[in-house]
């Protein structure tokens, strides 16, 4: 029987069956990063479950075209559309152009990207390359009667949708009655510019002719003319951090309910936050982890994918360096184990059965790790083992046959002892053989007998 896979969709709050609204074909747009500064962790869990989510619609049988976005413009210091853009900011601390620091930052964006074994998407779109497409959403919201001009800006008018805010399940009237911001003159709470205009005292680095005056757009339009652009007015899946619901991805949907009649995407998919001193990790504070702090730790970088594995996208993922160090265990475990296997036979069905049926329910990736580690145990033959452990390993994304043990250089000494005791072996000896592994222990090395014959480890 075909399994069918299953995802849960933070618009309807619930678990619903994948079907395609176009053919064979599956579009999904993630939200890129703002590059004004690296990257860090937290985001890159994010990214984690969007290369799962990628790799398992693939592995259904559908044909998937990946779009991500860079914002590389538009996002201000603060979502209630204060502040400066983040790009100015981030200009300023580097000493850099806006634009070398969106390339610069961009280009690190996609070695974490990289080092992670992430799929590359089917295509890349920045916000600055894509203005005109932004303008012209924007027109069309104004020729429609949603949007209404202030002094600084062209704003969206949210209350002439009677389901704003849906998403999120936002208490409309809580929010205008309790906000403490100044909302200048943005008639109400939850309206959102599309466009900001320069200040006549700024220098800004980033900004464009419209026609309403010379500016900027702001930051949620261009997921949807980005979007729209690249998979249609209403697309299979888009996906993001679970931070974007309240905000981002709610004034996404309001501007294309308003232009287009659609919710935009048919599923919405949020991953949630790892969680650091219980507190989210944050760039903006600049108090976050990098992948690259992890590989100055002398950790690979495939161990934090492998940690991400171990709880579920819709799961809070607490950090710390014990749990990564427990992570980099079980990996070298799962890579010694599959690499003294040898060469690969046939798949075990049931295994890849359980496997899958963990899979396609809501990516539930830590029930599919665990049939992954009964099968290690199992008395499954190790060719059989090693190419179940491969097949499943083309979602898990270690890159498990890769792996090969370090050339460990050993000394003379450790060599003569290892010599004598495997002539010890060989004459059965095994109280010889004990006492040559005791020795060889001292001078700091293990012993790991494999079919292959003995594996000399550093201690």
């Amino acid at each position: 029987m075909k399994q069918v896979l299953k995802l849960f969709d933070t618009y309807e709050r619930e678990v619903r069956e994948l079907k395609p609204l176009k053919g064979n074909e599956i579009g999904l747009y993630a939200c890129g990063p703002t590059v004004y500064n690296f990257v860090h962790i937290g985001n890159l869990r994010t990214y984690i479950f969007e290369d799962l989510l990628h790799r398992t619609i693939s592995h259904a049988g559908f044909n998937v075209t990946h779009v991500i976005n860079i914002t590389d413009v538009g996002h201000l210091a603060s979502d209630a559309d204060s502040g400066e853009d983040k790009m100015e900011v981030g200009s300023r601390r580097t000493g850099m152009t806006a634009w070398e620091i969106a390339e610069f930052y961009t280009s690190a964006f996609k070695d974490d990207l990289v080092k992670l074994n992430i799929l590359e998407p089917t295509i890349w779109c920045k916000a600055t390359d894509h203005i005109e497409d932004q303008i012209a959403f924007i027109v069309d919201l104004e020729s429609k009667g949603f949007v209404y001009e202030t002094s600084d800006g062209i704003y969206f008018d949210s209350r002439k949708l009677d389901d704003y805010g849906y998403l999120a399940r936002l208490d409309i009237d809580g929010l205008q009655a309790g906000a403490r911001v100044n909302l200048g003159e943005k008639r109400f709470v939850t309206d959102f510019a599309l466009w900001k205009f320069s200040k006549p005292d700024e220098n800004r680095q980033m900004e464009w002719d419209s026609p309403w005056g010379i500016g900027f757009p702001g930051w949620h339009i261009e997921c949807s003319a980005m979007s729209a652009r690249y998979l249609g007015d209403y697309f299979d899946i888009h996906c993001g951090g679970k931070d974007h619901i309240p905000i981002h991805h709610t004034n996404e949907i309001a501007q294309t309910q308003a232009s287009k009649g659609t919710r935009l995407a048919n599923f919405w998919l949020h991953g949630y936050f790892l969680q650091m001193e219980d507190s989210k990790m944050s760039k903006s504070s600049g108090d976050f982890l990098r992948l690259e702090t992890l590989i100055e730790r002398g950790y690979l970088p495939l161990v934090f994918r492998y940690f991400c594995l171990q709880a579920h996208y819709r799961s809070e993922l607490s950090f710390s360096w014990e749990s990564l160090k427990a992570a980099h265990t079980s990996l070298m475990r799962l890579y010694e184990a599959a690499y003294s296997w040898g060469a690969p036979s046939n798949i075990s069905e049931e295994y890849y059965v359980r496997f899958v049926q963990h899979l396609y329910n809501d990516l539930n990736l830590p029930r599919a790790l665990a049939v992954a580690w009964e099968l290690v145990r199992s008395p499954e033959p190790d060719g059989i083992k090693k190419a179940t452990l491969l097949a499943f390993d083309e979602i898990f994304g270690l890159d498990i046959n890769a792996w090969r043990p370090k050339q460990v250089d050993i000394p003379k000494e450790v060599s003569s002892l290892l010599a004598r005791r495997e002539e010890a072996r060989k004459s059965k000896d095994w109280n010889a053989a004990d006492q040559v592994r005791d020795e060889i222990s001292r001078l700091g090395f293990s012993i790991e007998d494999s079919k292959d014959g003995p594996i000399i480890k550093p201690i």
